[in-house]
């Protein structure tokens, strides 16, 4: 599984596996399921999620309302909510940090940009929530071009990811196409997990919702990922310890590896 994740060169590979023998892909609503950087197996991974949620509800003709996955992270759910697949997610609280300890990760991921915030999630395999200032526009923040050497340098080890986020709002151009607000926009970059920055970070919005929450004061977001793909979500902060982070999703590619 490691070395196809490596050939794939993607930021995840997902496996999917019936638990019994009787099971069916097309039928059955609970599966075992597993994710794979280039580099390593990781615990939680929203965005894989989602795809094989959509693997099995639009190729495989699935009917389940909802499906439920096994993982590393516990029992996940995915279900449809018109044209968005929401998967379920445990939440992962981000505690307070001293800028000073990762100053030099901090510098070779974001530059020159002031930090407004810093925080970091264990729970969800050591991500650094880096908060920059409203001031700083979307075109400045989608400008942002790491030192990945700097980066991989700096690198301690409790940390996954380096997570940076930026408060929306019209003025700052965080809107879409439609001129929708966004609650918050974000980017994540894993160098070390063999991609420099991931597309879109579902398991990073269980960070993201549980720490906007706080700082807006609701509990229903409107979020995109400003990577060179990247994506818009709708991510709700239940009150039961579950994030649901939903997305949409499209098959571009069907076919058979030979071993």
């Amino acid at each position: 599984q490691q070395k196809i994740a490596a050939e794939m060169n993607l930021s995840e590979t997902a496996y999917l596996r019936r638990l019994h023998a009787d099971d069916n892909f097309s039928s059955s609503s609970t599966f075992g399921l597993r994710w794979f950087t280039p580099t390593n197996e990781v615990a939680l991974c929203g965005h894989a999620t989602l795809a094989s949620a959509a693997a099995l509800f639009y190729m495989m003709k699935n009917p389940s309302p909802q499906l439920t996955f096994q993982t590393l992270s516990g029992d996940l759910f995915a279900k449809r909510e018109g044209d968005f697949i929401s998967p379920d997610l445990p939440e992962n609280k981000a505690q307070p940090q001293d800028e000073e300890k990762y100053k030099d990760l901090i510098k070779a991921t974001i530059g020159s940009l002031p930090v407004q915030d810093v925080r970091f999630s264990r729970s969800v395999g050591g991500d650094l929530l880096v908060r920059i200032p409203n001031s700083i526009t979307r075109e400045q923040f989608e400008k942002v071009t790491p030192d990945v050497a700097g980066m991989m340098a700096a690198h301690p080890p409790e940390i996954r990811g380096v997570l940076v986020t930026l408060k929306g709002n019209k003025e700052n151009g965080c809107v879409d196409d439609d001129g929708v607000e966004y609650d918050f926009v974000s980017r994540f970059f894993d160098p070390w997990s063999g991609v420099p920055e991931d597309p879109v970070t579902g398991s990073a919005h269980t960070v993201l919702g549980s720490y906007w929450a706080k700082e807006l004061g609701k509990t229903e977001f409107y979020a995109r990922q400003c990577s060179t793909r990247g994506g818009d979500l709708k991510v709700r902060l239940r009150g039961d310890g579950r994030v649901d982070v939903a997305g949409k999703a499209t098959v571009v590619l069907q076919g058979a590896i030979r071993i």
